[in-house]
């Protein structure tokens, strides 16, 4: 099993959209955050499948990190 860092952004008009910086344009929405998950998790898994299909892989050493300016 992967894991993948996700970030999560609300959406001013409600719900939250979720994207996967290891995995360039892999993004999904949902109603609530837990929703967003599952989404997430759906989307992810198309472009796992996508990537495996093309020979391509997963960049494996992206970072997530906080920076405060």
């Amino acid at each position: 099993m992967s894991k993948f860092a996700v970030v999560v952004h609300p959406e001013p008009s409600g719900g939250f959209w979720g994207e996967v910086p290891a995995l360039p344009g892999c993004y999904s929405q949902g109603e609530s955050v837990e929703e967003l998950l599952v989404n997430l998790r759906e989307a992810i898994t198309g472009v796992l499948e996508t990537m495996r299909e093309e020979g391509r892989a997963p960049e494996e050493d992206v970072q997530v990190l906080e920076l405060a300016v």
